[in-house]
């Protein structure tokens, strides 16, 4: 039997979200994510530029294609994070960029991408998150022409631009509002226990050498206690001294997003989980290391599984980081 070689496993996915700026951010650092690239597709013209697709006379849509390693980071995931990056109860275009060029669509690869495509729209509509129907389209993946240079990794070559825009169109406040509500919070709540939901939820800190994982040597995976998102390696933990789990870097570095932390009149960087939004701890820049950084981590934020129990807790995929280290 001919083993597939990680190419060949590698898979497709495309979506539309409105500006494709915006929606290569949220995918391009996951773990599993290969590769992205900006283009136009769904249309009636060969090689539209991105002044014709703005002219709304080519049928064509601004979206992302993701290469990916679905072992890593399955498609149901990518279509849990591509929800969470739309407005999908707008027909007419997404925010303040209006037209068909930028309407919201799942371009499906393969007859199991549409199931479950069609499957994560149904569950949407039936959450009662939205108050409107859902109208972003489930369709066959089209011809996918990539968009010019200059809008591959814009976010990246403009970012004030960027974050200008992000903020201005109005995305980033309406996300907000209907992926991190009352409702979502009172679930939360029900799983977790008092101290997880204070420290995740409500930014709290839990004491100082009597938490969980502070003096854990074990080696395996600690994952986000909300969601079960991977965050950290045994592998990169080390003992700093302060009483929490430390840790010199993520699994990956887009598990995790930092923000400005003013509170306790100090200006530090936050931790939080990128799928979740679980407050993890912070990071420092007094760790070992070529960074030299130092992800302290509450253990009320983390869940622990050793590396004998991966397989049966669906992070087999993961045993590969730590056969490498071991070989």
């Amino acid at each position: 039997m001919v083993e597939q070689t990680d190419q060949e496993k590698y898979e497709l996915a495309t979506f539309a979200g409105g500006c494709f700026w915006c929606m290569v951010t949220p995918f391009e650092e996951l773990p599993g994510i290969i590769s992205m690239v900006s283009g136009y597709t769904g249309g009636h013209t060969i090689n539209p530029t991105y002044k014709e697709v703005c002219s709304e006379t080519t049928g064509h849509a601004e979206a992302v294609q993701i290469t990916f390693d679905p072992d890593l980071f399955p498609y149901d995931k990518l279509l849990e994070t591509f929800w969470r990056q739309i407005d999908p109860t707008d027909a007419g275009g997404q925010f303040h960029d209006r037209g068909s060029s930028y309407r919201s669509a799942i371009f499906y690869h393969n007859e199991a991408q549409r199931v479950k495509a069609e499957a994560s729209k149904l569950a949407l509509a039936h959450s009662g998150r939205f108050d409107r129907p859902i109208a972003t389209e489930v369709v066959p993946a089209e011809i996918f022409y990539p968009a010019e240079e200059y809008h591959q990794d814009y976010h990246h070559k403009n970012p004030l631009r960027y974050k200008a825009y992000r903020k201005g169109s109005g995305r980033d406040a309406y996300l907000e509002r209907h992926w991190n509500t009352v409702k979502d919070k009172e679930a939360r709540k029900q799983k977790l226990t008092p101290l997880q939901y204070e420290v995740t939820q409500n930014n709290g800190t839990e004491r100082p050498f009597t938490n969980a994982y502070w003096d854990s040597h074990e080696d395996g995976l600690y994952v986000d206690i909300v969601s079960g998102e991977p965050l950290f390696s045994s592998y990169d933990k080390f003992d700093s001294g302060c009483g929490w789990p430390s840790f010199t870097k993520p699994l990956f570095q887009g598990t995790v997003k930092e923000k400005t932390d003013v509170s306790h009149s100090m200006v530090r960087t936050e931790v939080r989980s990128q799928e979740a939004d679980s407050h993890l701890g912070h990071v420092f820049t007094d760790g070992p290391g070529p960074s030299g950084l130092r992800y302290c981590i509450n253990s009320a934020s983390l869940r622990f599984i050793p590396i004998s129990d991966l397989e049966q807790e669906g992070y087999g995929a993961y045993l590969r980081f730590f056969s490498e280290k071991q070989d």
